[in-house]
């Protein structure tokens, strides 16, 4: 087993951008403080139709891509919503409370009605229905990214349609807005603005809501693959490693998290996968092994797992949790690159649609063979926590309340 990591020579010290963040992207670790009643006679935090808890309201959202079936398991009281059957899912995408269910019809739009909203120095969770928005025709999202005002749905080719958050929020997916003149690619909602990166262009642009370029930065990145919204910026994968977007006090800096040397096209980090508000990131590096991006070291660490089905880590000091086509879950130290714990997890070999989702002491793993979602206490060496028997074949899993 061997381990490579490298480090920029780029400050190591990066300002938080609390406004910035994303509605759905909730740190997990704050306790809900007492509502107080604001001067309109509101308590704060207070959202119509929904319920304000303590804890994060976590529901994995499953699609049966050979039936069209979807449900909603609850988390926390470990009831499942069985939602009308539909066209049969292709892919899943979330932003955190809602899902997008890629299908021949088009995309399906849920509600999983479960969400956290984060303030920076406190955080809100908020539980209510689960409701079936509708399907929006075109073509399909590659990428899905929103803030508190809008949603970027982008497609492998083709225009960035933006959706209004507000009228999602009240139950209607409302008329979409393209946006016309942005590069194919990804386009993330951050910091009031607008990020489009991709399509053969090695610079990031940035747009204002209504598609205009107000900036363009300098620091370059090359065949963009993955992306990812954290507390200190977005992260875009490049050709030679990684950029950092950030933005303070209305102005936008991109900072490259460079690989220690050339890394060839097929181990290049090619999707990032990580705890809502983590700084902390994953990604395949060719078949058998796994990036780690520490954002906040400006480090990257390559950990040989074998051959690999899904990865995912809490951050943070948290071990690296690798699914292996064996379907085994084996947990590595990132520092150490040691094996901590393994255990044979699936009833068979693991498939493509091997998921791993990680939340702030849980992580869930779906079996589409044995009809299953896992639930795994990564803290305790990898405990069996509990099993989520389904009637279901969970081909797809997204985790939504974050």
């Amino acid at each position: 087993m061997t381990r490579t990591k490298t480090r920029t020579t780029a400050a190591l010290c990066a300002a938080l951008v609390g406004s910035a963040l994303l509605a759905g992207c909730g740190s997990g670790g704050d306790q809900r403080p007492d509502a107080a009643p604001s001067s309109s006679g509101v308590p704060h935090g207070y959202v119509e139709g929904a319920e304000e808890q303590a804890e994060q309201q976590s529901r994995l959202v499953l699609a049966d891509a050979g039936s069209g079936a979807v449900h909603v398991l609850d988390l926390i009281t470990g009831d499942v919503t069985k939602l009308k059957r539909g066209a049969k899912a292709r892919a899943l995408h979330t932003d955190g409370r809602f899902a997008y269910l890629d299908t021949p019809d088009g995309t399906r739009v849920l509600d999983s009605g479960a969400w956290t909203v984060d303030h920076g120095d406190h955080v809100h969770y908020y539980r209510a229905g689960i409701r079936d928005l509708g399907t929006i025709g075109g073509t399909a999202p590659e990428h899905v990214h929103a803030d508190q005002a809008l949603t970027a749905l982008s497609p492998a080719e083709g225009a960035t349609r933006l959706f209004d958050r507000e009228k999602l929020e009240g139950g209607s997916v409302g008329r979409a807005r393209t946006l016309n003149g942005a590069a194919t690619g990804p386009v993330v909602p951050y910091a009031e603005h607008l990020l489009a990166a991709g399509a053969g262009e090695d610079r990031v642009r940035v747009l204002d809501r209504e598609g205009a370029e107000v900036a363009s930065l300098d620091e370059p990145c090359a065949k963009v693959l993955g992306e990812a919204v954290t507390r200190r910026g977005v992260v875009l994968g490049c050709a030679d490693g990684a950029l950092l977007v950030r933005e303070e006090k209305g102005k936008f800096s991109a900072e490259k998290i460079a690989y220690d040397g050339e890394v060839d096209a097929q181990n290049r980090a090619t999707g990032f996968r990580h705890r809502a508000g983590s700084t902390t990131l994953v990604s395949p590096s060719g078949a058998d092994a796994v990036w780690v991006l520490d954002v906040t070291d400006r480090s990257w660490t390559r950990i040989e797992t074998g051959p690999l089905a899904a990865a995912n880590t809490a951050g943070e000091g948290a071990d690296l949790l690798a699914l292996g086509k064996d379907g085994a879950l084996t947990s590595w130290d990132i520092d150490s690159g040691k094996q901590t714990a393994r255990t044979k997890l699936l009833a068979g070999r693991a498939t493509d649609a091997a998921t791993i989702e990680v939340d702030t002491g849980r992580a869930y793993v779906n079996d589409p063979g044995a009809r299953k979602v896992y639930e795994i206490d990564y803290n305790d060496r990898l405990r069996l926590a509990r099993t989520f028997p389904l009637s279901l074949t969970p081909t797809h899993m997204v985790e939504t309340g974050r």
